[in-house]
């Protein structure tokens, strides 16, 4: 069992950046994939990124180029770097374990759930 907490949300101008933090307890995630993902109103729920077990970082293609996934094994939490934020980033951003082998834009594939972390852009 693997609890995970979100934080970092918020209001941000367009252009400007948020780093998301997802702390985990009850399991080590140094040898778990986790992800990100968003949902927005009235709107599917989309990938936003996951980084393997061996570090590997994958991305949505809405978010390449803006956005960086990273893991501390020794703060035992994950993170979202978001730059370049537009408004059509506005969504609850959610943190996600996923299982050990999965697809890794494929939400069914991830096991445990935060509650995740409304972020808005908006001037």
């Amino acid at each position: 069992q693997v609890e995970l907490e979100e934080s970092g949300g918020g209001l941000v101008q367009p252009g400007g950046s948020l780093t998301l933090s997802c702390e985990a307890s009850g399991r080590a995630i140094s040898d778990l994939g986790m992800g990100w993902f968003r949902q927005a109103p009235g709107q599917e729920r989309e990938f936003v990124a996951t980084v393997t077990p061996r570090n590997n970082a994958y991305y949505g293609d809405s978010v390449k180029g803006r956005f960086t996934i990273s893991k501390d094994n020794v703060q035992n939490t994950l993170y979202l770097q978001m730059n370049g934020l537009q408004p059509e980033d506005t969504a609850v951003y959610t943190c996600a374990v996923a299982r050990r082998s999965y697809k890794y834009s494929q939400a069914a594939d991830y096991v445990y759930w935060g509650q995740g972390t409304q972020v808005t852009v908006s001037s």
